[in-house]
């Protein structure tokens, strides 16, 4: 056979050979199999990242122990009002004409509930409690006096309503927020009350709605 018809067949076998390789290749199920998994999980990561980035409000919530959100609001009440619902459970600060930011409380339990409109009339840091005698009479185990501090049950900030008992304060028992728990005052997490502490001026109007 004459050499350059060996040559041509040599080639040709070479180039069949390249292609069945490349073909067998491109169907190898090992290799599609693990380029199917490496794209599943890639979905799976993706999404999961989404979730956690929708989530990270609600994450940092946790974390710093805070129920706070700014939400639309009744636009008759001026900035600087604070506005509580018992029934909701949430005492909303006025921000501005149609907005305000909101906190989940706890509230006074069944026959401790009231409604009315009052004002700040003093605030503290750390206040220190001296339970008042209608509360001694029904639970004379309490402390006649219990210093400003973290195991104080009045928490981190108080503000005073009017001359009357009641105070918007903090608590050291996270579980009652959200509850109707209180002998009439308005308890919010600590976080929370040193927050509307800072907010809130001396003589703001405050209304408690119990409905």
């Amino acid at each position: 056979m004459p050499y350059w018809i060996r040559l041509f067949l040599l080639v040709g076998l070479i180039i069949g050979m390249s292609s069945a390789t490349r073909a067998v290749a491109q169907q190898d199920p090992v290799r599609d199999t693990f380029d199917n998994i490496g794209s599943a999980f890639g979905k799976v990561f993706d999404d999961l990242g989404d979730s956690l980035g929708r989530a990270g409000d609600d994450i940092e919530r946790l974390v710093t122990g805070s129920s706070r959100r700014v939400v639309d609001f009744d636009r008759k009440y001026k900035k600087g009002t604070i506005v509580i619902s018992t029934n909701q459970r949430r005492l909303y600060l006025v921000l501005d004409r149609g907005h305000a930011l909101r906190y989940s409380v706890g509230v006074g339990r069944e026959g401790f509930q009231w409604g009315g409109k009052s004002h700040v009339s003093r605030k503290a840091k750390w206040p220190s409690w001296r339970p008042p005698a209608e509360m001694l009479a029904r639970r004379p185990d309490l402390p006649r006096f219990v210093e400003g501090g973290p195991n104080n049950p009045l928490g981190a900030r108080a503000l005073y309503l009017g001359a009357s008992l009641y105070r918007i304060h903090g608590t050291n028992e996270k579980h009652t927020i959200g509850g109707a728990v209180s002998s009439g005052c308005i308890r919010l997490l600590n976080d929370d009350v040193i927050d509307l502490y800072d907010r809130v001026r001396v003589g703001a109007p405050v209304y408690v709605f119990h409905k």
